[in-house]
Parts: C-alpha cells; structure tokens; sequence
C-alpha cells in the first residue's frame, strides 16, 4: 500500500493535475477509413439529422441496415493504437444500444411507456464489440467514460475551451441539441478537474508533512473549484429542456437492474452461451463526486444498504486507472490516523482548514442536491419508469448520499465551533452552520412526499424554492 501517486494513466485518461478526469487528448472523431460501413451506420443513425429522419426516425430500419454490416472482428483484433480502440468501442457500444433499445424507443414514442428491448446481438456487433471491450478492460455496454461522455466530444471551434456550447457529440442516438447539450455539460464541468484532482494529492502530501499553509491553499483550490463547477452545472438547466429528455433517455438504459425491458439479458451471439447483464451510462459513473467523497470523509456515512452496493458495483463501470486511484485515495486517506481528513486537520490545529473542508462539503451537498432536483424535473416528470439508466431506484439513489454528506457537515461543524478563525473562513463557517437545518427539512419533507403511494413530482420539486434550495437560476 503506496501514498497516492500524481498520475494515474492508460493511455486514454491520464488522471492527475494537467489533465484531471479528461482524456489526454481529443477523441477521435471519426473511424478510420478501414470501417467505412460502420461509421456511415452511426452517421445515419440518429433520429434528427439537420432537420431529416435518420434510422431511429424509422421503426426497424436500424436492424436492416446492421444485416449489411461486416465483422470487423479481425480488423478489431488487431488494432493496437488505444485512440483508434477507443473510437472502435465507442461505435459499437452506441450501435449495440442503438440495435437493442429502438424497440422501446418506438414503443414510447406511441404509447408513453417504454417497451420491451431486443435482447440479441449478432455476430457483427457482439464479437467486435468484446474484442474492443477487452482491451480496454471494461464491459461491453454503453459506458460514460469511453463511449457517451468524456470519450465522446469535439470542439466545434478547434482553439476554443470545453465549454458545452463549444462542443458536439462524435455519435449521437437523438440528434437533437438537448443531447448535445445533456451530456457535453459534463466535459465542461470535468475540464475543471485537473485542478480539482492537483489540489486533492496537494492536501493528502501536505497533510503527511504536517504543512498547515499548503494544506489549507490546496483546501482553499479545492473548495473554489467545486464552487466553479457548481456554477457550470447549473448550466443544464440551459443546455438541455427537461421535458426533451425522453428523446435520447431511452437509448442509455442498461440492462442489469432493467428486467422490465431486457428480461434475462442480452445474449451476445458467437461469444456467450448465456446472456449478460451490464449496468447503463449514468452520471454516476462520473469521478468527481466519488473522489470527493472519500477525499472528505462522506464516504464513511454511506449506510449499509442496498443502494450503497450499487454505488460500489459502479467502481467497476470505470476505468481501470480511475479505479486504481479511487483505490489508492481511500488508501491513504486510511493511512493517517483517525478517521478521515478532518481528523488529521482537527489534530493539526487547522481550524481555517477545517472551514474549507466544510465548504468543499456545501459544495458535493450543492452538486448532489442539484443533481437530485435533475432527477425531479427531468426523470419524475417525464416518465412513470421507476428505474434510472445505471439499474437503480431513481426516488431513493440520491437522498442515499445527501444524507451521508450532511452527517459529516454536521461533524465538521461541531469540530469547528468557538475556534479562532480567519475573516474568510468565518464567514464560511457561520453561512453554513446557520443552514444546515434547513437542508435536512427540505430532504425529509421530499421523502415524506415520495414515500406516498402516488405523489406529484412537481410538489417535490416546488419544495426547493419553499426553502430557498432551488437549483434553477430561471
């Protein structure tokens, strides 16, 4: 067991402080001419294309035109360049999504209700597909790391920021800007995490050296780049109308946790005998916040139930390199003595330390509760499907967490009090500590609502602005 390390790579990501959660460099954004077929499939395929119909526009048209496709598996097999395997499993994760869920997509179109999935994948698709999987060491289903998100975006002006409106998708499934907008809001948001992630490794050497100044600048870093980033979140509330979410929800579905749609699973024809199960692209396979919270401490408050078990099995849905450093943070997080990171401050003495670790936690409190309020307008007022992409419950996933970070903002607080601090970090202090109750109030009144056999989403919505929480700045 090693102290953390500055970089975490595979080539693909290299998780550190010049390029956080990132990929190193640009995805490519199109296949190589060698898969000329498959790349005209994923150009024709979305439902929009500039105003026309595409494939998904046209119920069945996406299963005639893979019947052309070749097996690329050879040409898969060999490939050895992780930009070009990368794009290749891209490609496959958004066809074999694409293939299985147009059926549901169809059925909600006419009914309002998602319908049953294809749960077959031919040859053509499934052996390329895990061949591509494999040597990047993750599953074979649509992922947010390499396939939808981080590994799916382009700049639109080439010497431009990573700002959503500057970006598109290399593959799409609607076609429609609310796709676009949705999920290129997270590479805007993570083109803030090389700061986010330098400062975390800064505080964790700086803790071991018992340097107060450094502990408490890389602090200070952390907490305003995630007030940063709250700030860009915000911006999905612009970036994607809540009530175009369906246009492109279903196409993001898993099949582990969605019986309802996939049954058995999904059997990968020519290379498993029995079906599979993988979970969905979600915004929980996201890094930020899991780094944050086992860097802060909320980690320890996570109850043992069921949904922390999933919150676990997602580890796996990540890179392996992401993997290795979330292992190695709660590592050495454990290495010092205590429990946790406001523990080692608190026997330092660190008091203005401890009051931007206590903003760093407002801020994961501000991200998931923001988060939450997404769930409200964009999922449980859009649809009666009671599960989310990544298989989980969607009224209770995220209350799970909320309340384990307001434990350890309750703690920190009470660790804080009567202790001389810096004019900047008062005022952070006493901005917190006066409303952390209403916080809890307007957590427990939500789950009294949704705990009632038929609610009414937008009531649980309307509770934000009742106790000045309101995520949208409209």
């Amino acid at each position: 067991m090693g102290f953390i390390k500055k970089n975490y790579s595979d080539g693909f990501f290299n998780v550190g402080d010049k390029n956080g959660f990132l990929p190193s460099k640009s995805p490519l954004e199109v296949l190589p001419n060698s898969y000329s077929i498959l790349q005209d499939i994923l150009d024709k395929m979305p439902v929009n294309i500039d105003g026309k119909s595409g494939y998904l526009d046209h119920p069945g048209k996406i299963h005639d035109s893979v019947e052309d496709l070749p097996n690329y598996f050879d040409n898969v097999k060999e490939e050895s360049d992780i930009m070009i395997i990368q794009a290749l499993y891209r490609a496959y994760c958004f066809l074999a999504s694409a293939y299985t869920l147009e059926p549901s997509f169809q059925h909600f179109r006419k009914t309002g209700n998602y319908g049953k999935a294809k749960n077959i994948l031919p040859k053509q698709i499934s052996q390329p597909f895990v061949e591509a999987a494999t040597k990047l060491d993750v599953y074979p289903w649509l992922d947010y790391h390499y396939a939808y998100s981080l590994g799916n975006f382009k700049k639109i002006d080439k010497s431009g920021d990573h700002k959503w409106n500057n970006l598109d998708m290399c593959v799409r499934f609607s076609g429609q800007p609310d796709e676009v907008g949705f999920i290129m809001l997270h590479v805007d948001i993570n083109q803030h995490s090389p700061s986010l992630v330098g400062s975390v490794i800064n505080v964790l050497h700086a803790l071991k050296e018992n340097n107060h100044k450094d502990s408490t600048k890389f602090l200070k870093e952390n907490y305003d780049t995630m007030k940063l980033m709250n700030t860009r979140r915000k911006e999905m509330w612009k970036a994607s109308r809540w009530n175009h979410y369906n246009d492109f929800r279903i196409f993001i579905m898993g099949v582990k946790g969605n019986e309802e749609l996939f049954g058995d699973g999904v059997l990968y024809q020519g290379v498993w005998d029995e079906p599979k199960q993988f979970r969905g692209q979600t915004g929980a396979q996201d890094d930020i916040i899991p780094m944050e919270d086992i860097f802060s401490g909320v980690i320890k408050h996570y109850p043992k139930n069921e949904l922390t078990k999933y919150l676990m099995d997602l580890r796996s849905y990540r890179p392996k390199c992401v993997q290795q450093f979330f292992k190695d943070l709660e590592d050495t997080v454990n290495e010092f003595d205590g429990d946790g990171i406001s523990d080692v401050l608190l026997k330092q003495k660190n008091f203005d330390g401890l009051c931007f670790l206590l903003g760093i936690l407002e801020e994961i409190y501000h991200f998931r509760n923001g988060h939450w309020q997404f769930v409200q307008k964009y999922i449980m007022a859009n649809t009666k499907y009671s599960k989310a992409t990544g298989g989980t419950p969607i009224i209770s996933w995220l209350p799970n967490q909320m309340k384990a970070v307001m434990n350890e903002m309750k703690y920190v607080i009470s660790i804080i009090e009567n202790n001389s601090l810096s004019k900047e970090t008062s005022m952070i202090y006493n901005d917190i500590s006066n409303s952390i109750g209403k916080k809890v109030d307007l957590l427990d009144h939500q789950l009294k609502l949704i705990q009632k056999k038929s609610f009414s989403a937008n009531k649980v919505y309307d509770l934000n602005k009742k106790y000045d929480l309101s995520d949208n700045p409209n």
